[in-house]
């Protein structure tokens, strides 16, 4: 048995009934193969042991009460993977599906998106089961409370720095930071997508979406094309959607469909998306809504039609798994050339397949996703420089990091012979920093 099907092996032994994270550590060291094969010392050192095993995993309760009166314990969740090229970063998300296994696929994407932004941070994620849908502000301000109480004692500007993710946005920001401050009496970058009154940055709301778009259009641009004329498919309707939305009609693209947890719409003229925004940014409301306003508009119950329809581009932007096979299978006979992943790990591993086989040129969740996380990087050095820069300073520096992302991951394929894999081209290129830095830094 060679190193990495060893490695997997013991890993799923050792980390039972957590399916995301099988599937995300499968991906990964399954492409890293052919770097590996070429690198026998790192299994001397047990590299790939120590690349997926976790450097801490914190759990806690999170108690609160309701408006009601009412006490309810939720879980709290904090993975600090690895620190090898710089302090832990990435998300906390609060939705009820969240369990260790999805912490520890995000937090293991994370550690190779990160590296690919060419800035100087590690890999960790953290949330909890708590659902803000439906909860008052108040509750949502006790249960941030509660929640940044314990795991203020885990984080720091140079430490831990977490950011948002789903169902952590700027109200949900503001609580933690508060509760953070606080406690510790400090006024320093330890969380980012803060607003911009008390240290954010700007353009960091919409960097994961314009992030997304930039890096499609340069895989585009390689290939001869542009957005111009282009039908484009975008699920989901929160931060990264909506601004996916906002850069990809700027241009050139038609954005025809987007969904919510409720159902999706198709508006064959393009998406409207004042209209969008008004519902889920203002009123907090659903899609469904956008049919009952826009003239033309079809809506359906359910997610998964969504990608039935005709699309040159798709650009998943809602949560993981939510293209399989089949989904992956109507997008090809329909037509599609491109899918840029703006969600964590969209894709099923057989629906990476069916896109690969059929040439699609496919941009993982990495490399297609990481201008958030690289916006928040850029958040923390003005905070540390007690800097603020201008829009159009934060968003040339993201698409500067965009379109070398592409490059690198483009270049490494190409390296190892496998050239248009960019899950491949991807894996290696963000492997090969975090490869060097564990080996600076000795058995640790």
């Amino acid at each position: 048995m060679n190193y990495v099907d060893r490695v997997l092996e013991e890993l799923k032994r050792k980390n039972p009934n957590e399916p995301e994270f099988h599937q995300a550590a499968t991906e990964i060291l399954n492409s890293l193969k052919p770097m590996v094969e070429k690198h026998p010392e790192f299994e001397k050192s047990a590299l790939l042991e120590r690349f997926t095993e976790p450097e801490r995993v914190i759990l806690f309760r999170v108690p609160w009460v309701d408006d009601e009166g009412g006490v309810h314990v939720n879980k709290g969740y904090r993975v600090q993977f690895n620190s090898a090229i710089g302090p832990y970063k990435g998300g906390l998300r609060f939705h009820p599906s969240v369990n260790l296994s999805i912490i520890k696929f995000l937090g293991l994407e994370q550690i190779l998106k990160n590296s690919l932004t060419g800035l100087p941070i590690g890999g960790g994620k953290g949330g909890s089961d708590f659902d803000p849908k439906g909860k008052s502000d108040n509750e949502i301000m006790r249960f941030c409370q509660s929640f940044m109480t314990e795991m203020c004692r885990h984080i720091g500007q140079d430490t831990d720095v977490p950011a948002g993710d789903i169902g952590v946005g700027g109200r949900e920001i503001g609580y933690l930071f508060g509760q953070y401050k606080r406690i510790r009496n400090e006024h320093v970058g330890v969380l980012t997508g803060r607003g911009l009154s008390y240290g954010g940055s700007l353009a960091r709301k919409e960097a994961t979406g314009y992030g997304l778009a930039y890096i499609t259009a340069e895989a585009m641009r390689a290939r001869g094309e542009s957005f111009a004329g282009k039908t484009v498919v975008i699920s989901g309707s929160g931060n990264v959607a909506v601004y996916a939305c906002e850069k990809v009609q700027s241009l050139g693209g038609k954005v025809v469909a987007m969904y919510d947890s409720n159902g999706y719409v198709y508006d064959k003229n393009g998406i409207d998306l004042a209209v969008v925004k008004q519902i889920k940014e203002v009123e907090r409301g659903r899609m469904k809504e956008y049919a009952e306003r826009v003239k033309g508009t079809e809506y359906h119950e359910g997610c998964k039609g969504i990608w039935t329809i005709p699309c040159d581009v798709a650009l998943p932007c809602a949560t993981q798994n939510e293209i399989d096979k089949e989904s992956a299978e109507a997008l090809v006979k329909n037509g599609v050339k491109y899918v840029g992943e703006g969600a964590n790990m969209p894709s099923t591993l057989d629906a990476i397949s069916v896109f690969q086989k059929a040439g699609v040129v496919f941009l993982p969740a990495k490399a297609a996703n990481a201008g958030g996380v690289a916006t928040s990087a850029l958040e923390m050095a003005q905070s540390s420089g007690r800097l603020f820069w201008t829009f159009e300073e934060v968003d040339e520096k993201l698409k500067s990091i965009m379109i070398n992302i592409y490059r690198n991951m483009d270049s490494a394929a190409r390296e190892y012979g496998v050239e248009g894999d960019y899950v491949t081209g991807a894996n290696i290129a963000g492997f090969k920093k975090i490869a060097e830095a564990m080996t600076a830094h000795g058995i640790v």
